[in-house]
């Protein structure tokens, strides 16, 4: 019991260290400022060529939106989550060494495999295993009560992106972990897949559309910049892959994307407040990846959805403060 005990105040105390040794020494490993970063991106996106012209630019809860990204990333942690998780990461480990003799999920199927694969393994299991359990957030009625809270957006935006419940955080890692431990991806190898994943996520509820020729010419230069990291080639060949990548995608991939990637195009009938007929369990459940929606049957995107209301029936009686839609699922009502 001592030995959960002590796992469970360092994991405090190592994650308060790590939250204040990130906001006082940015480096391009600093999830803190990623996220900042990012976001101002897509918020100068929005301003600049918005998709809902007429939307504010500081949209209806936009703030509590802001505040949101800090709280479910970082303030949870520190709070919450991270004595806990560390708690169940050791109790999954002991676990293991009592039924197998091994010292931990020491598999690493993908040992020797080139990293891009790696990251690539890792991105594809993670996202699929994501998809499921949105759609059980969507299928359980319970859980669903808690999914509200990413649902009562009205106005969409790219900060909605991460206005969840705090149980999300604990039924997503929870569910993710397992895979992705047995597969031996590592924090770095996970830093750099949440990355991609978030600015995925912030595009796909962001106020702004781009063409697929577009966001497939992003995808080559990505691709191209990890390309350059990974090799050490030499400048001129540098500079070669950054520029062609770029036209190469956009030509090759672009008119696919939809058909692979998320989109706001897609995203918004997710938040649709009244789902087309036999679709009451959900649409659109893509994080990420569109493939799997497309594969299983629960794509939908039937006109354009710049202007449909957004919502669920019920709306108007949801909690509109952050310390409401908290407690939500978890405090019982007063009749």
């Amino acid at each position: 019991m001592k030995e959960y005990l002590d796992v469970f105040i360092n994991g405090y105390t190592g994650y308060a260290g790590y939250l204040w040794y990130e906001i006082m020494h940015p480096t391009l490993h600093n999830y803190f400022y990623w996220l900042i970063a990012i976001s101002l991106f897509f918020m100068v996106l929005e301003w600049v060529k918005p998709w809902r012209k007429d939307q504010p630019k500081f949209r209806k809860d936009f703030w509590i939106d802001a505040f949101y990204m800090f709280f479910n990333f970082f303030l949870f942690s520190l709070i919450v989550y991270n004595g806990v998780s560390d708690v169940i990461v050791k109790f999954l480990n002991n676990t293991v060494q009592s039924l197998t003799g091994l010292s931990s999920f020491t598999l690493d199927p993908l040992n020797g495999f080139p990293y891009w694969s790696i990251l690539l393994i890792g991105f594809f299991v993670r996202d699929f295993v994501q998809w499921n359990t949105h759609r059980l957030l969507h299928a359980t009625p319970r859980l669903w009560e808690f999914h509200k809270v990413h649902h009562s957006v009205k106005e969409m935006g790219f900060a909605a992106h991460l206005r969840y419940h705090w149980m999300e955080t604990i039924l997503y890692r929870t569910i993710e972990y397992l895979p992705l431990a047995l597969l031996g991806i590592g924090l770095y190898d996970f830093f750099i897949i949440h990355l991609f994943s978030l600015a995925i996520g912030h595009h796909n509820h962001a106020n702004f559309k781009a063409k697929g020729a577009y966001k497939a010419g992003v995808l080559g230069l990505l691709v191209a910049l990890f390309i350059v990291d990974q090799t050490g080639m030499e400048l001129i060949n540098s500079i070669a892959w950054i520029l062609g990548m770029p036209i190469v995608f956009g030509f090759a991939v672009g008119p696919w994307m939809k058909y692979i990637f998320n989109s706001p195009e897609m995203h918004i009938w997710h938040h649709v407040s009244t789902l087309p007929k036999g679709r009451n369990k959900g649409i659109n459940f893509a994080i990420s990846l569109s493939i799997w929606d497309y594969l299983f049957g629960t794509a939908v995107i039937p006109e354009d959805g710049r202007d449909i209301e957004l919502g669920f029936p019920g709306i108007e009686e949801f909690p509109e403060s952050f310390i409401g839609q908290c407690t939500h699922g978890v405090v019982s009502k007063k009749k």
